[in-house]
């Protein structure tokens, strides 16, 4: 077992100090890597395991897009190590065995360098025994939870989820919230959230009031928006699905905030909320498409949009007329980092590249995504850091977005101080068999004593 996630207030600090240093030259490929040495092979094939078809097809198309992108730039410049990259991909239409099924096909076929996906978090932990027996190095732009420090050969180039939640909280307490409920399908990453924002909403001065689970088959979030209809604010699932929570929200007339990961960037949101989903607060890595002053943009986000804009356009919402790229710049990354890293050891051997990809620090305005890219030994590509908060809103001219805090440092701030508050015996918590952190680093339990649910 490796070294395993650090405290929250360690990890704030550690990415504020991160973003300041310097990074080494091998660390500064400008907008495409290139190499001058031989990989004494022809092609480079990356297997992208992702939904094509179906209800989620949106994310496996826009992932598929954003490598093409990147391969045909790279191949352009001479490729890595001589090799031309070819992009082969696996549909699981969304289905959790035949992804698993796809991810170990691609794990034992030695023609296959580096793998991408399968997204989710349940499918990728499914998948990643295969990866690691395999030596096979991959990429996740799609899991928010889960440990990737328990994986050698495995990086996420998605936010992690304790990052965004600690975002995402910090933004509420801006806000005044004092009630939040989550509202997510069952399963792996539901649970992962359920956990953390048990044991982190106290510190945020908020009452967490529980998950309301939904099914991928319910079409319908009404029930479970009705149970919260009162609540301040309302998680929404960052998958498709959330779409039908936004549609529930819009029906009931909630009057709370809504809130969710990077999945709000689907125009299927839009679709479903109306203009009722104006005021939704968004955690995520750099996105910003809906930024109205393009003078704002990070130089390699906007390349690699233009260039994505200019091969396959854009999808717009059929009702709300709600716009975003056919592409996903972190999934960009994934490809980049691995071409950065084989470029610096001038290797495709998987050891030696994947200790090259640990240890990257790669400026912002160089990435695809316009996020500085510094996996560590937890092999997370973003750090706090890199976390942004955008706020959609709706006008006589369409959707757009604004950053709820701009000043990335205050969110930071806000998630040091939230972790460095030391839990005390007989405080009032949340949920019975949650712990905290007490003074000198005592475990304490939260427990009903005398019907109250206290730290003991």
């Amino acid at each position: 077992m490796r070294k395993t996630r650090l405290a929250i207030g360690s990890i704030a600090v550690a990415a504020i100090a991160f973003s300041i240093i310097p990074a080494q030259a091998a660390d500064n490929p400008g907008l495409v890597p290139t190499g001058s040495w031989k990989a004494g092979v022809s092609t480079i094939t990356v297997g992208l395991e992702a939904p094509m078809t179906g209800v989620f097809a949106v994310l496996g198309v826009s992932q598929q897009n954003s490598l093409n992108i990147v391969a045909d730039q790279i191949n352009k410049a001479g490729g890595i190590g001589g090799a031309q990259i070819k992009i082969k991909a696996f549909d699981d239409g969304l289905n959790p065995v035949k992804a698993v099924t796809n991810a170990k096909e691609i794990a034992n076929d030695p023609s296959i360098q580096f793998a991408v996906g399968p997204s989710i978090t349940a499918y990728y932990e499914a998948a990643a025994p295969s990866y690691e027996a395999a030596k096979k190095l991959n990429c996740q732009p799609a899991v928010a939870a889960g440990n990737f420090a328990n994986y050698k050969y495995g990086f996420r180039s998605q936010d992690y989820y304790k990052d965004s939640i600690n975002a995402g909280f910090a933004a509420l307490q801006d806000k005044g919230v004092k009630s939040v409920g989550m509202i997510y399908e069952a399963g792996a990453t539901g649970q992962y959230f359920n956990d953390y924002m048990t044991e982190v909403a106290g510190k945020y001065g908020m009452v967490y009031v529980g998950w309301q689970q939904i099914s991928s088959t319910a079409t319908s979030h009404n029930d479970q928006v009705q149970k919260f209809i009162d609540v301040d604010a309302i998680w929404i699932s960052n998958n498709a699905y959330g779409a039908y929570t936004a549609k529930a929200a819009k029906a009931l007339n909630y009057k709370g905030q809504i809130i969710g990961g990077s999945g709000s960037q689907n125009v299927a949101f839009h679709d479903a909320g109306g203009t009722d989903f104006a005021g939704a607060l968004m955690m995520s890595p750099n996105y910003q498409w809906p930024i109205r002053d393009k003078s704002t943009w990070a130089p390699g986000y906007k390349a690699h949009i233009d260039a994505t804009l200019a091969s396959y356009g854009f999808n717009t919402g059929a009702i709300s007329g709600a716009t975003s790229p056919k592409s996903t710049a972190i999934a960009a990354d994934c490809l980049y980092a691995y071409a950065v890293a084989a470029n610096k050891v001038q290797s495709l051997d998987s050891d030696k590249v994947q200790a090259a990809m640990s240890t990257l620090d790669i400026p912002a305005n160089q990435t695809p995504s316009g996020n500085h890219i510094i996996p560590g030994p937890e092999h997370n590509f973003y750090q706090q850091d890199s976390i942004h908060v955008y706020q959609w809103l709706h006008d006589a001219n369409g959707w757009y977005t604004v950053e709820v805090k701009k000043d990335i440092a205050q969110i930071n701030k806000v998630v040091a101080q939230v972790a460095a508050k030391v839990a005390k015996a007989g405080q009032a918590c949340v949920k019975a068999g949650a712990t905290a952190k007490g003074a000198g680093g005592k475990t304490l339990k939260c427990t009903k004593v005398k019907g109250k649910l206290v730290l003991k």
